[in-house]
């Protein structure tokens, strides 16, 4: 028996034919689709079993294990064989994946389960600073340091708009000036938007470029994430580091739309008076990565 997902929902595979010779008898795997919005309660599990004595008890032990699946966060669980001796299911071996994006939510049922990093990299203290807000609330923000010298570095709002922005700074030929890549999105507070934003900006400040540097804070139209509230975070850290940034030849540019975006650009506009920081502000009239040439345009 195994479980998989997709963005649809949930696939359960179950076969008599277990054991290392699963995949030569393919043809007589039953495979049931778990919508992701019906759920377990509407598949008729037992009605797709082969006819057999125990056809109950396994429709129970797979809606059981479905639950399971679902409530701990996996992306895969496989068990691969399993028997039955006098009325129990004994499983055998067994092979799963868990989906880190549950961390949130299942932290406390994983215990001190950790995920290891990619092959041959470790975490600076900047970024397992970030990933431990990260765990802690119900937002995203991950930051990944590609090149600490780099003079580009970017504050993106959304995960989809940080691959565009990316992608676009890239194309422009200044791949070996991006700093970083990261993002912040679903709705993080005002705090945690402050202490991102000041990893950011104390990371960008450490090392003097004579040529300047360049901060992109932008985003796509938020659905649901409060602008001014994450902007006042923002700005926050900026008062904060406005020598540093001053020093350092920091020019800022800002694209972002969604609730509240009017007030949050306002804040934003005033803050370069009030910091005598070059400040250009943008909002969803303008296109999502146009701040990108405009900040690069005298490079």
């Amino acid at each position: 028996v195994a479980i998989s997902s997709d963005r649809d929902g949930d696939t359960i595979y179950f076969s008599t034919q277990g054991g290392v010779c699963v995949e030569e008898n393919w043809d007589r795997v039953i495979q049931i689709h778990v919508d992701i919005l019906d759920g377990i309660d509407v598949a008729d599990i037992k009605s797709k079993l082969p006819a057999s004595p125990d056809a109950d008890r396994m429709a129970r032990f797979i809606e059981a294990l479905f639950r399971f699946y679902v409530d701990l966060g996996f992306a895969y669980l496989e068990i691969n064989p399993f028997t039955v001796v006098d009325g129990k299911i004994i499983p055998l071996d067994m092979v799963a994946k868990l989906d880190d994006a549950e961390e949130f939510w299942c932290r406390k049922k994983w215990g001190d389960l950790l995920f290891p990093e990619p092959f041959g990299r470790s975490l600076t203290p900047e970024e397992l600073f970030i990933k431990e807000i990260d765990a802690k609330t119900g937002a995203s923000l991950k930051l990944t340091i590609l090149n600490p010298k780099g003079r580009v570095w970017t504050m993106v709002a959304g995960g989809g708009a940080s691959v565009i922005y990316t992608d676009t700074i890239c194309d422009l030929g200044f791949a070996g000036e991006l700093a970083n890549y990261g993002e912040y999105s679903g709705d993080p507070s005002t705090e945690d938007t402050y202490h991102y934003t000041k990893t950011i900006l104390d990371l960008m400040t450490r090392e003097k470029d004579p040529r300047g540097k360049v901060l992109l804070i932008g985003g796509a139209i938020a659905n649901f994430t409060d602008v001014a509230s994450t902007f006042k975070g923002v700005i926050t850290a900026l008062r904060e580091y406005r020598e540093q940034l001053r020093e350092n030849n920091v020019r800022i540019y800002v694209r972002r739309g969604g609730p509240n975006y009017e007030e949050g650009l306002r804040m934003m506009r005033e803050l370069g008076s009030e910091l005598g920081i070059p400040i250009e502000v943008y909002g969803p009239e303008t296109h999502m990565t146009r701040i990108v040439p405009l900040a690069l345009r005298e490079e």
